[in-house]
Order: C-alpha cells, then structure tokens, then sequence
C-alpha cells in the first residue's frame, strides 16, 4: 500500500493485491495530528512484482490431481514383478501405495467380449494359458486403437499417493504414464535369468513368449531402476531400499500439500 497525495486534496491510497484471489476489506483510518483527511481509494493494476502465492497454489492444485510418484514396473514372465510390487505395498501401506495391475482391466473386457470366467483367468492356471495367444492379439488390436485405453481403466479411482504399475509390457503403457505424469514417472525392470523362470514354471510359448507384449521393453528404454530378482542377486530388500525412499518422500510432500490446502 502506498500512500500518496493528489491534486485535489484527497489523499490517495495505492493497493497492490498481493493475493488477488482473496477479497481484501481494508479499513483505514487516518489521522496525523489528530485531523481528519477525505480518503479515497485506488487499485493499482500497472506493473508489479508476481507474487508467489499463486504459483504456490497452481503446483499445490497439480500435485493434488494425481499421484506424487509413478513406479512402472516390467519384466518377463516369472521373472517376479507381482511378487516385488505386493513386497512395496507391504513395505509402504495400501492407504499410502495402489498397486495397478494393466492386465486386469484387460482380462475383463475380453472376458465380458468372449463370455468366459474371470476369475479363472485372473488366475495362474492352464485355463489362463488356454486363452493367452488370442488375449494378447485382442489386446494389440485395442492398444492400436487406443494405446492408452487400458492405462485409463488401471488407474480409475486410484488415490494413494504412490501408484505402482506392475505389468507394463510395451512401449505405449511406459509412454502413456510418462506423457500423464512426466516429472513423476520412474520405470523399474526386473530381471532374472530363463534358467530361473523355469524353476519358476515357465517354459517358451510360441506366440506369446516372442510377442509385443514379452519383448515390447526389452531394448530402447532406460531404466532408471533394475532389480535382479536371483538367489546370487543382493537382497530384495537391499535392491528395493532407494525405490522405497523415493516413494516415503513422495508420499511425505503429499501429505504436505494436503496440510497447506487444509490450512487455506
């Protein structure tokens, strides 16, 4: 506020709104030496210096629109990725991390298109692997159509801070949560060896194990974590400690940003 004189005898008060989405009711009162002045008012909106405060509640009103930190994690089949991110959400707390699987919300459109069990599908036996060849060219078909269609339908109502995409499995899911969330977005791979997998019960499928969908990551995307899930391999534990840190950061400036909206 700045205070000047005029011409004809008021004195003129300059406000400069600090904080225009507040309304101000400014009192004033003035009496130097016990005498009354005419007052009028005048709102400046020439040049000035950009306050903060707007900023401050642009980032806060972005940062509350989604998650804090995005983890994408890929591998083969067996390699262990569902085993590692259920590990994460128990390290973290499901009210702090969601764990989003891209398979789900694709094994039911087919299964509601094709008239076949869920449930059965969604599990790990050979009525899974009955379908899978045909699951997978129906999931191309709809990915070339829409590349971000079942990304959508993954994080439909997620709300924790920390979201981990378990199953990425081509170059459009990594590039549809990097183009959503670009400051926010990590990729993790996990790796192991097929000797390894086999113990795990895998064994090469024509069709499937040389698909987009097992070979979409394997070249041109750098990680910016991988983990090596092998008995010879350090520990998971160990292996997880930096993903684990940047995720309690994460979710330690959500829960900042909930304290300064619920101040306001």
């Amino acid at each position: 506020m700045v205070r000047s004189g005029s011409d004809d005898g008021h004195v003129v008060l300059r406000v400069e709104p600090v904080l225009p989405r507040f309304q101000q009711n400014l009192l004033v009162h003035l009496a130097p030496e016990e005498k009354s002045f005419p007052v009028r008012f005048r709102f400046w909106s020439g040049p000035r210096t950009e306050s903060t405060a707007p900023q401050v509640d642009r980032q806060m009103e972005n940062r509350a629109s989604g998650p804090e930190l995005v983890l994408v994690f890929s591998g083969k089949r067996k390699s262990g990725k569902d085993y590692i991110t259920d590990m994460i959400q128990d390290r973290l707390g499901p009210e702090v991390c969601a764990v989003l699987r891209l398979s789900g919300p694709l094994k039911q459109q087919y299964a509601q298109e094709r008239g076949l069990d869920l449930n059965r599908l969604l599990g790990s036996g050979p009525y899974k692997e009955r379908y899978r060849a045909d699951m997978i060219r129906w999931g191309e078909d709809r990915r070339n159509r829409d590349p971000g269609f079942f990304c959508r339908l993954a994080t439909r109502g997620a709300q924790q801070p920390v979201w981990v995409v378990s199953d990425a499995r081509r170059q459009s899911d990594l590039q549809w949560f990097q183009s959503e969330f670009p400051r926010r977005t990590r990729s993790v791979r996990v790796q192991c060896s097929e000797e390894t997998r086999g113990q795990r019960g895998w064994s090469f499928t024509p069709g499937v194990d040389d698909a987009e969908s097992e070979c979409g990551l394997d070249r041109g995307v750098e990680f910016d974590w991988i983990i090596r899930n092998e008995a010879d391999a350090p520990s998971l534990d160990q292996q997880l400690q930096p993903i684990l840190r940047a995720a309690q950061e994460a979710a330690a400036a959500a829960q900042e940003v909930a304290v300064l909206r619920d101040d306001q």
